[in-house]
């Protein structure tokens, strides 16, 4: 009988192992799915829905923000009235070609509601963290002129040099990856870009900000009112 149960003890001793390892590997997976997501509709359509036009973001612009200023020196000389803004917690800045990283405080402070619902709206729903990609900010003279060289149709009277306007991209997101490094699956961004829109419209209603969209330039176009 001794001899029975030293056979016998390995094996449940084997097996106990492999459940156990089992159990560890489905735990590990879980990292890699999505929650079950939910209540994501988006808008009936992003023309209807953000239809404000560029005179009206020009008219608000001009009447909340700084005045046209002719080069980046002369920003850098304006930090009293303008906030720098930089990665942070709720968004992140692409590199930006044709204009630099300033906003009235106005507009500083809506870019990071508008960053901060939206990582509380896909907990909500049930997915992954990503964080807005800001593609424009404000736009000197010099930057102006610079892109309608490059793009001609391009507006001269752009509602970007007034430091209330900046763009948000509907392409692109930015991936919160896991602090404990576990890998999370992607989130496409045709779900992201559903996402944002709810939080944008939900925010336009409540009257605080005008919005575009913008489809060749694939960005949402956002003044601050």
């Amino acid at each position: 009988m001794n001899h029975h149960k030293i056979r016998i003890q390995p094996f449940f001793l084997l097996l106990i192992s492999l459940l156990s390892l089992t159990a560890a590997c489905k735990k590990k997976d879980m990292s890699l799915k999505l929650n079950k997501p939910r209540n994501i509709h988006g808008v009936i359509s992003y023309k209807r829905s953000f239809p404000d036009l560029n005179d009206t973001h020009l008219s608000v612009a001009k009447a909340i923000g700084i005045r046209p200023l002719e080069d980046r020196e002369e920003a850098e000389n304006m930090k009293e009235q303008l906030i720098h803004i930089t990665d942070n917690k709720f968004y992140r800045v692409d590199s930006l070609t044709h204009s630099i990283p300033y906003l009235i405080p106005r507009a500083s402070e809506l870019l990071d509601t508008i960053g901060s619902i939206f990582l509380d709206s896909l907990t909500a729903k049930g997915l992954n963290p990503n964080q807005v990609v800001v593609t424009s900010v404000l736009r000197t003279n010099n930057d102006v002129k610079r892109l309608r060289h490059r793009n001609g149709n391009a507006s001269e009277n752009s509602a970007h040099c007034f430091g209330a306007t900046f763009d948000v991209s509907w392409k692109r997101f930015k991936k919160v990856e896991d602090e404990n490094g576990r890998p999370l699956q992607d989130v496409s961004a045709d779900t992201l870009k559903l996402v944002l829109s709810e939080v944008l419209r939900d925010l336009r209603k409540a009257n605080k900000c005008y919005i575009k969209y913008e489809l060749k330039q694939g960005c949402f176009h956002i003044t601050a009112r």
